[in-house]
């Protein structure tokens, strides 16, 4: 069985925690209407990415105001919904990702591993789990943010635990556009599984995101691909295709990992000396 899925680039123009939970309300039901039984949308999709100190202000526990209302969006349009948020827990702001089913509840939460530059740092702390995962249409999840994906451990690491569909929402900005139009198949490609890549549009402070959401099948092939405005794509994942896909293109099982190194890097070593 197929699994379909809608992918939210947007809003175009971002506002407040309320507004921005409003547009996912009306993607959610758009979403429902095409017959989707998930929603994915970017990072920090509710409470808005380039808001300097706001991001402060804004953040929550897992379980606050902003679960609470997406819960509600999620069970009345009847879908699940994948949303970023930042998280509050204790002294720590993280960067983190929650999916909703369809009954309201929460099936898995990430917390972005790998923060990108001064964006990032001042304001997260870095998440301490790569590796988080769920079960959805009869594929294996996995979860990732933005920058996350740009390093090729980490979208191994989910195939080597087996995760068939990595979901991965994102704040992309120009000039960066060549990690949605080749790193992220590339990444689909070379351990083989499906990859949905939700990225923001329009401009927020000082970025301007350059779209370019898009679905892509293990076969590196773009299953569907947004522009740079705000749009809402629905496609459908089939795992027959990934099964096919990992026959003809062996790269996990042809690995010499007999010959890989496995302790840290010099570069590593030599930042903890």
């Amino acid at each position: 069985m197929t699994v379909t899925v809608s992918l939210f680039q947007g809003p175009e123009r971002a506002g407040d925690v309320d507004a921005n939970l409003a547009a996912l309300d009306d993607a959610a039901r758009r979403a429902a209407s095409a017959g989707a039984s998930i929603l994915v949308t970017p990072e920090m999709s509710v409470s808005g990415y380039d808001i300097g100190d706001l991001v402060l202000e804004r953040a929550e526990p897992f379980d606050g105001p902003i679960f609470e209302k997406v819960s509600t969006i999620a069970r009345s349009h009847g879908l699940a919904i994948v949303y970023g948020y930042p998280e509050s827990s204790g002294e720590s702001v993280f960067n983190s990702v929650q999916v909703v089913d369809a009954s309201g509840l929460s099936i898995a939460r990430y917390r972005k591993t790998h923060l990108f530059g001064e964006l990032d740092r001042a304001h997260f702390t870095r998440g301490p789990e790569l590796l988080v995962q769920f079960d959805f249409g009869g594929l294996r999840c996995g979860l990732l943010t933005c920058y996350d994906v740009e390093f090729p451990e980490t979208v191994r690491a989910h195939a080597d635990a087996g995760t068939q569909w990595l979901i991965v929402p994102t704040g992309l900005m120009t000039p960066f556009e060549i990690i949605a139009t080749h790193v992220v198949p590339t990444r689909a490609y070379e351990s083989q599984l499906f990859v949905t890549y939700v990225n923001r549009c329009g401009t927020e402070t000082s970025l301007t995101y350059c779209g370019l959401t898009c679905a892509v099948a293990p076969g590196g092939a773009d299953l569907a691909r947004a522009g740079a405005h705000e749009e809402l794509l629905t496609v459908d994942l089939d795992p027959a295709e990934l099964a096919r896909s990992r026959a003809v293109n062996t790269h996990l099982a042809d690995r010499r990992t007999d010959l890989y190194p496995t302790g840290p890097s010099r570069a590593e070593q030599e930042t903890d000396r």
